[in-house]
């Protein structure tokens, strides 16, 4: 029997339970790369890149874990260049922040705040003038709508009805500042709603409320009517880079915290599959077991391969001909 949800559910697993390996494994110092783990937001990456699809082109931010997960699910790759090694995605030189598979639709990642944003409306505006149909989504966090180019881009997005959908993953803070502290207006989705841009707003971390509001958005732009804004309100549970909780900080109040923590995206899944889909508990757990699995043979494989050799430092930096 087949269950709409299960497969979203496994990919929420996934994207966590690889972030728990990287916790678990980061202190021996084999992973050189900084993280900026997704822990608490994997709905977001999940439910839209499951709409999106295999035919989807997909930038992120230097958070980039779960959309990379979400939209490939090519574990051995993620491992293989989280720890260097000459067989991952960049021969091991591009870390956690910059990951890319242009070959399946996933563009890359960036650590430079909202960079990966006007590079989409290049690759939505090539899909519209090849006909190919198409759409380009660009994740990014709250503090990208600080930038310059977040504006310009919604602009030139809305003059030139591009496919693109532009996807604001709000965890509250840009880095350790809130949004009250930053933004001298209440509602961002009040304003871009002032550009010809359809928006949608969700703050369910559910994961198919996601799912089914990008597939909205989709239907719009796959009927021409140009741009759509979602913004997403999530929460990140560990520190913004690094591998460690950072309550003891103080600057983010414990009671929202628990409030986030209640509402678990991976907890509302499964609960949702056993009490209204009808999956039995046998079921989630072979396909926990599979991922598990899957993620262990991965980093077992990634430590057998080297790190790239000194002399390929520079290579790939500039347009090298064959």
């Amino acid at each position: 029997m087949s269950y709409p949800g299960l497969e979203l559910y496994k990919k929420l697993y996934l994207a966590r339970r690889c972030e728990e390996y990287i916790v678990k494994y980061y202190p021996q110092n084999d992973m050189k790369t900084p993280m900026h783990m997704s822990m608490g937001q994997e709905a977001v990456a999940v439910g839209v890149c499951h709409a999106v699809g295999s035919t989807g082109l997909v930038l992120a931010t230097y958070r980039s874990h779960a959309a990379f997960l979400a939209h490939t699910q090519n574990v051995p790759l993620f491992f293989s260049e989280l720890y260097g090694r000459v067989n991952g995605l960049a021969n091991g030189k591009s870390g956690s922040m910059h990951l890319a598979d242009p070959d399946h639709g996933h563009w890359g990642s960036s650590g430079i705040v909202a960079s990966t944003i006007p590079i989409a409306l290049g690759l939505a505006f090539a899909q519209k003038r090849k006909n190919t149909g198409a759409t380009t989504v660009v994740f990014f966090g709250d503090g990208a709508i600080d930038e310059g180019s977040f504006w310009e881009s919604i602009n030139v997005a809305a003059l030139m009805k591009l496919p693109v959908l532009f996807v604001c993953e709000d965890n509250g803070y840009a880095v350790h500042t809130p949004s009250k502290k930053r933004h001298g207006y209440d509602s961002i989705v009040d304003i871009v709603g002032q550009f010809r841009c359809a928006t949608f707003s969700d703050d369910s971390n559910d994961v198919e409320s996601i799912c089914n509001m990008t597939q909205q958005a989709l239907s719009i732009i796959q009927a021409g009517g140009g741009p759509v804004f979602l913004h997403i309100k999530c929460y990140r549970y560990l520190e913004h880079v690094g591998i460690n909780d950072d309550m003891k900080d103080a600057y983010r109040p414990v009671e929202i915290q628990e409030a986030w923590l209640k509402k678990d995206c991976l907890v509302l899944q499964r609960l949702r599959l056993i009490n209204e889909q009808g999956v039995e508990e046998i079921v989630i757990q072979q396909l926990e077991e599979q991922v598990e699995t899957s993620i262990h043979h991965s980093i077992v494989a990634a430590k057998q391969y080297s790190s790239p050799d000194p002399s390929q430092l520079f290579h790939g930096v500039f347009y090298e001909e064959n």
